[in-house]
């Protein structure tokens, strides 16, 4: 979870939108889109003539002249073993201080690199004269990572969500298939992921969808590659995924959809979330819908609403009133647990 401390706000992001941090165009292009978060990108997306110096001129650039609204805004640097990591971590917190939340380390194999991370934190953000704090999430592409994640997500009180990165990981793994079977043929290492991160109360965010409809896609291919993006996620959130990476934004508006209950959901979760305490309580039928309900169940709509709450189609005070009622019983408030809320 992110908390955006000027904004009085906090996010957990749906759709993640990474893009190449080395051309001025993509940032403007990725100001303009309607996702949550935004990842530019010194890493994987960056060219080799592009690293060090004229990566970094253009980031800090963009950070410090572009509007990207209410978006949560956080850079994956090069990898901490790469000559350009530190570099990296510089130019930008030095340089732009308070204009962006995050920082996505790639490659994370162990807590140790989330040590490093936050203590290098702690001496630049004193350097550069930060009021906020940076948070990090960490890219867990790796089997030795994956085995990890629990360690990594635990390491600094910095860190906001993990990431299941499929590319690296099927690449470690010798999977071949990492497109049309990929929540099967990765269902362990993505729950894995998101396990871990629930039990450090983080967010976790699925891997990207690497198909896009282009210029000369036709209508039936582009319903395809559209469907094929719309099951990945519905299943990925079927998992415990909080949202996803995006690659372009024309994967915006089905990526949020998919992290984000529809009218129908809300209005029937409420009411059934009402209906349970009217009745007292304890292991119910829904006496409007027959559905079984008891604790556990409403705690999972209360989850659901959470979801409501931030896509700002549920008031916030009714669902922090209704979890108080649950808490008020069991003691516990899975929305505080949970860091929903």
């Amino acid at each position: 979870m992110y908390v955006l401390q000027k904004l009085n706000r906090f996010v957990i992001p749906r759709t993640e939108l990474t893009y190449p941090g080395h051309l001025l165009k993509m940032h403007r292009n990725a100001a303009a889109a309607p996702v949550d978060h935004v990842m530019p990108d010194f890493e994987d997306a960056c060219p080799y003539e592009y690293k060090g110096d004229a990566s970094r001129e253009t980031m800090v650039e963009a950070l410090s002249t572009l509007d990207f609204g209410h978006k949560v805004i956080a850079i994956r640097p090069n990898n901490i073993h790469s000559k350009f990591f530190l570099g990296d971590m510089e130019a930008i917190v030095l340089r732009a201080a308070d204009r962006f939340h995050g920082i996505i380390l790639p490659k994370t194999e162990g807590p140790q690199d989330i040590v490093y991370l936050s203590k290098l934190l702690d001496s630049l953000e004193r350097q550069g004269g930060w009021t906020m704090r940076i948070q990090i999430e960490a890219l867990i592409e790796t089997p030795l990572g994956l085995t990890n994640a629990y360690q990594i997500a635990t390491a600094s009180d910095r860190m906001a969500g993990l990431i299941f990165g499929i590319a690296d990981f099927g690449a470690a793994m010798g999977v071949r298939e990492i497109v049309d079977d990929q929540n099967r043929n990765f269902h362990y290492a993505k729950q894995a992921t998101v396990v871990a991160a629930k039990a450090a109360g983080l967010h976790a965010v699925d891997n990207a969808y690497l198909r896009l409809v282009r210029k000369d896609t036709s209508p039936d291919d582009a319903r395809v590659i559209e469907e094929g993006l719309r099951q990945k996620n519905v299943e990925a959130a079927n998992l415990g995924m909080d949202g996803s990476w995006v690659i372009h934004p024309q994967q915006a508006e089905i990526v949020n959809e998919c992290y984000t209950p529809s009218e129908e959901q809300v209005a029937v979760s409420k009411q059934a979330v009402e209906v349970y305490h009217e009745l007292g309580g304890g292991s119910i039928v829904n006496p409007h819908t027959g559905e079984f309900e008891d604790e556990a169940t409403i705690k999972g709509k209360l989850m659901d609403l959470a979801k409501a709450v931030q896509a700002g189609t549920l008031d916030a005070e009714w669902l922090a009133d209704q979890a108080a009622k649950s808490k008020g019983v069991t003691g516990y408030d899975i929305l505080e647990v949970m860091k929903r809320a």
